[in-house]
């Protein structure tokens, strides 16, 4: 089974409680962004990571908006699933953007990102990085994956959402920027079943093809 859920933030509690331990060696978990386990390489955290690597389940992660993608770089990137990946160690790995993995005979679209709204009070490089937004040729490559997948999957699953989405919501933000365009696109232009995003520290059903995810475990059925 394939299982979502929101931002971590570097909790290691969120991984110890009954719902995630009772998940199987087939089963697969993926963190919709702040994974937050790769922010300031001190020891703790190296010992958090070493933990994570040794689930018997499947861990992945896409990015959000509060990564160390200096520390992400590090890592040795692969072919995963019929997807980029880095792999961290064990059965744990951050998902390019763009990716369509294909998992249960699944086809997952993994796209993370998203801008900081409180930027400009951070440093950048410390506890800011301007990845945080995707490039042109992650884009690009996101709608050449989708080209030779008829533009037709499953789910996809990224840390922020489409401005159609948050309107008329509580989460809806006074300023859009171009990834919410991006995806505003894609919510038009590709065949899916739901889409699922982290960014919003809301556990919400939008409709019977959208939901906000934060806490809750959400199979992917």
């Amino acid at each position: 089974m394939i299982y979502v859920t929101g931002d971590t933030h570097g909790d290691l509690r969120r991984f110890q409680e009954r719902a995630v331990r009772r998940l199987k060696r087939q089963d697969t978990l993926i963190v919709l962004g702040d994974f937050g386990f790769l922010w300031d390489d001190s020891k703790e955290e190296q010992k958090a990571l070493k933990w994570l690597t040794k689930r018997h389940y499947q861990l992945l992660f896409i990015d959000g908006c509060h990564e160390n993608f200096d520390l992400l770089r590090d890592y040795p990137l692969v072919d995963y699933k019929g997807g980029r990946a880095r792999h961290l160690g064990g059965n744990l790995y951050y998902i390019l953007r763009g990716s369509i993995l294909q998992v249960e005979g699944k086809r997952l679209l993994c796209f993370g990102g998203g801008e900081s709204e409180d930027k400009d009070e951070r440093e950048e490089g410390v506890n800011w990085w301007r990845a945080e937004m995707p490039t042109t040729d992650e884009l690009e490559r996101c709608a050449e994956n989708l080209a030779a997948a008829d533009k037709k999957v499953d789910y996809i699953l990224t840390h922020d959402a489409p401005a159609r989405l948050l309107a008329f919501t509580a989460m809806e933000r006074e300023q859009t920027n171009w990834l919410h365009a991006f995806f505003d696109q894609l919510l038009l232009s590709v065949d899916y079943r739901s889409w699922m995003f982290g960014r919003y520290h809301r556990d919400l059903p939008l409709s019977s093809k959208a939901r906000a995810v934060f806490c809750d475990l959400v199979p992917l059925e």
